[in-house]
């Protein structure tokens, strides 16, 4: 049954870690009006920070993200700088005192910086910003440029979680997708980590990849597991060659079919829930004493740009090359190339290139599909009346009629519940209340 789904709801939507999603993003939202946006903030909003290094040492084939390849260090240390200034030049214009309660590093490969140049930009933002004594400080990292030094730099500037990707120990896949990464490279990071006193551990994993087959996804996924990780997102390779040129490099006679796909994130699943993980969402795996699971249990889990969070501050604020900030008016995205960011910071401008406003029904939208995506259920009236907008859904409930006679939602009057047989398509169930889906002309990954 649920094989004969995955085939006929092969369709392709937006991940959701917004709404509106970014390809509806326009330069109507600009430098001034994110200026305005920053000077609004009142000393009773949280803020979060994500700083974006978009340099890596050799491009893994799967990668959607931006980055840019390089072979000497210069270009990472002039990019410091113009991202200091950028730091700078915000702080400028957010009243003092607002605390920061969540700091994310994400790339490319943050660990390209050196551990001085990365003690630099952590001096700089807490002598620019309030960062409160309890604040989560997260690190991406790459283990194949990751040193015990590097390790040191970090606990000492009070990191305390990282996020390590590994997509996939088997070597066969390794080569297929760039990424020469055995396990004893991720092991040895992860013990410097608890050497070190970084104890809250991420870790990435994914299926679909070119070779993969549902017996490697399960030996990928126990070998994790003896590595102990507080969560696990468990990714769907998104091949988008028309959006990321590397991706032609993969051999698409070699990557699984929908079946094959479905039957690898099942048999992943099903590995991590009888180890003991509590099941988030669509893809995130926390364990049961981890505040991600906490936050499920309590109706607190969040989803923003980095996936699911369990930060609950209402402002995110994007700095480096093509970031993307959130705040309580709309979204704010910076430019790239890397020429362009550096133009304009150096100028003394915002690098804020497009972005929306958000619309009453585009925050009552966000709610909703924020809702399904972290709760698998919310309830329309409740959202609706929260939101102030008077709406009946009828086009959204007469569509999701069909994922309900296919066991994938169920509805009673305004709750709309997804299935535990529904939860791979619950992307799916959240595109039905999108009402810039049909309008715009960006392809997405596959839902499942």
């Amino acid at each position: 049954m649920t094989t004969n789904l995955a085939e006929s709801y092969d369709l392709r939507v937006p991940r959701y870690t917004s709404y509106p999603t970014a390809p509806h993003f326009s330069d109507a939202v600009g430098p001034e009006k994110y200026g305005d946006w920053l000077n609004g903030l009142t000393r009773d909003v949280d803020l979060s920070l994500y700083f974006h290094i978009p340099f890596c040492d050799s491009m893994c084939s799967f990668c959607g993200c931006y980055t840019k390849i390089v072979n000497r260090y210069k270009p990472v240390n002039d990019y410091l700088d113009v991202l200091l200034k950028e730091i700078d030049l915000v702080a400028g214009e957010v009243s003092s005192g607002i605390p920061v309660k969540h700091l994310h590093w994400g790339g490319g490969s943050p660990t390209m910086l050196t551990g001085a140049d990365w003690m630099r930009s952590v001096e700089r933002i807490r002598e620019r910003f309030s960062v409160a004594e309890d604040a989560e400080i997260a690190v991406e990292m790459d283990p194949r440029d990751t040193t015990e030094d590097y390790v040191r730099d970090l606990a000492a500037a009070g990191v305390n979680r990282t996020s390590i990707g590994v997509q996939d120990f088997h070597p066969e896949v390794q080569a297929a997708i760039n990424r020469d990464q055995p396990f004893d490279v991720t092991k040895r990071v992860v013990d410097w980590l608890a050497a070190h006193g970084i104890k809250n551990l991420n870790m990435d994993l994914m299926y679909g990849l070119p070779h993969q087959t549902t017996e490697r996804v399960i030996e990928m996924v126990d070998l994790a597991l003896t590595l102990r990780p507080q969560r696990v997102a468990l990714f769907g390779y998104a091949h988008v060659p028309w959006m990321r040129a590397h991706q032609k490099l993969i051999d698409e006679a070699t990557l699984p079919g929908t079946t094959e796909r479905w039957e690898q994130s099942n048999a992943a699943s099903a590995r991590l829930v009888a180890a003991g993980y509590v099941a988030v969402g669509l893809d995130h795996f926390a364990r049961p004493d981890d505040s991600m699971a906490t936050a499920l249990n309590d109706g607190s889990l969040h989803r923003n740009f980095q996936g699911y969070t369990v930060d609950t501050a209402p402002v995110l604020l994007g700095l480096g090359a093509s970031a993307i900030g959130s705040l309580r008016q709309g979204y704010v995205q910076n430019t790239l190339p890397l020429r362009d960011y550096a133009r304009a910071i150096d100028g003394g401008k915002f690098a804020t290139v497009r972005g929306i406003e958000l619309s009453p029904d585009d925050i009552m939208r966000a709610a909703i599909i924020e809702r399904l995506m972290c709760d698998l259920r919310v309830n329309l009236g409740e959202v609706a009346g929260d939101a102030g907008v008077s709406d009946t859904f009828s086009d959204e409930l007469a569509y999701l009629k069909r994922l309900e006679a296919d066991g994938i939602i169920s509805i009673a009057g305004d709750d709309i519940k997804v299935t535990e047989m529904g939860r791979p398509f619950v992307r799916l169930v959240a595109s039905a209340f999108d009402k810039y889906l049909q309008s715009g002309k960006a392809r997405h990954s596959k839902a499942v």
